[in-house]
C-alpha cells in the first residue's frame, strides 16, 4: 500500500467543513497515513487532530497557511511542523482574527447599504472557532435567502471585484517565512501556479524552505515544471488536496493529491539540522 502523505487541508477552523475528528476518519478511509492541518492563520484544531488521528494510526503534522501580500499580490505561505506554543505565532494568529473580525463588519455595513440584511451575528454562527473569512459571510447570505447558491455571493457581492469587498489586512512573505521559522517550523509557497514568477523567484531568494509541487490546480506540466524548480534550488517538495470539503465540491480531489513519505522524511531530516 502506498504511503499517502497529504500536508495541505482545512478544517472547520478555519473555511473547511468538517471537524478535525471528520477530516482524521476521512484521511483513515482514503488510506492517508499522514496529513497536515493547515488552517487559514489558525492552529486551533492542530492538538485536536493530533489526538484522534494517534487512535487511528494517522500521523497529524502540525501547519497553518499564512496570507500574505506582495506587490498587491495575495501569496498564501504553508507553515509545517510549527511549534503551535510559539508565542509570537500565537499573537500575530490573535491579531490576525480580530482583524479579520473588523473586516467582516465593514463587509456586512457594504452589504445593508445594497439592501442585503445580514448581521455580524449571522456570519459568527458560520464561523465559530475560526477567524471570520469571506466563505462564512457567503454561507450565512445563502442561509438567509440572499443569494440563490453559494458563489453567486462572490461573484454580485463579495469577490475582489465586488461592491462589498473589503481587503483583508496582511503581513509581507518575508515577516510570515520568518515567524514560521523562528516557531521552528518550514515554510512552503502554497498552489504556486497563482502567483508570478518574478515573485515566486523572489520568496526563493527570501528563504522559503520549499514549494508544494502538487495541487489539485496544478496541471502535469506545472508539476514538472515546480519540480525541476525545487530541484534547481536545492528546495523541499510537498504537496495535498488542499481539501475544504463539501461547500467547494472537492470530496473528489481528497486521497489523490499527495506526495510520498520519503519526501516527507526529506523534511524531517531537514528540521533535525536547522536544531543543531
Amino acid at each position: 500500500m502506498v504511503n499517502k502523505v497529504d500536508l495541505h487541508t482545512h478544517t472547520i477552523y478555519s473555511d473547511g467543513s468538517l471537524t478535525p475528528k471528520e477530516l482524521i476518519n476521512l484521511a483513515n478511509k482514503n488510506d492517508i497515513t499522514t496529513i497536515s492541518i493547515t488552517d487559514h492563520d489558525n492552529i486551533l484544531g492542530v492538538k485536536e487532530a493530533q489526538s484522534y488521528g494517534e487512535k487511528l494510526n494517522v500521523e497529524v503534522i502540525s501547519g497553518v497557511e499564512i496570507s500574505t501580500d506582495i506587490e498587491d499580490f495575495e501569496v498564501h505561505l504553508l507553515g509545517l511542523f510549527i511549534d503551535i506554543e510559539n508565542i509570537e505565532l500565537n499573537k500575530y494568529l490573535n491579531f490576525f482574527r480580530e482583524e479579520r473580525y473588523y473586516r467582516a463588519k465593514r463587509i456586512i455595513k457594504k452589504l445593508n447599504n445594497l439592501g442585503l440584511p445580514l448581521s455580524i451575528d449571522d456570519v459568527e454562527f458560520n464561523a465559530k472557532y475560526s477567524a471570520i473569512g469571506r466563505p462564512h459571510i457567503a454561507k450565512a447570505m445563502l442561509e438567509k435567502g440572499l443569494i440563490q447558491n453559494y458563489y453567486e455571493a462572490f461573484e454580485k457581492y463579495i469577490g475582489d471585484n465586488g461592491p462589498a469587498y473589503e481587503r483583508k489586512i496582511h503581513i509581507s512573505p518575508i515577516s510570515a517565512i520568518k515567524l514560521i521559522n523562528d516557531a521552528n517550523g518550514l515554510c512552503f509557497i502554497a498552489h504556486p501556479n497563482y502567483i508570478k514568477e518574478n515573485i515566486l523567484i523572489f520568496l526563493i531568494k527570501s528563504g522559503i524552505d520549499g514549494i508544494e509541487v502538487v495541487h489539485p490546480s496544478h496541471k502535469k506540466f506545472q508539476i514538472r515544471f515546480y519540480r525541476e524548480v525545487v530541484n534547481h534550488y536545492c528546495l523541499l517538495e510537498t504537496g495535498g488536496s488542499d481539501y475544504h470539503g463539501h461547500t467547494k465540491n472537492d470530496d473528489d480531489v481528497f486521497g489523490k493529491y499527495y506526495i510520498s513519505y520519503q519526501k516527507l522524511n526529506t523534511m524531517k531530516k531537514m528540521l533535525i539540522k536547522h536544531k543543531i
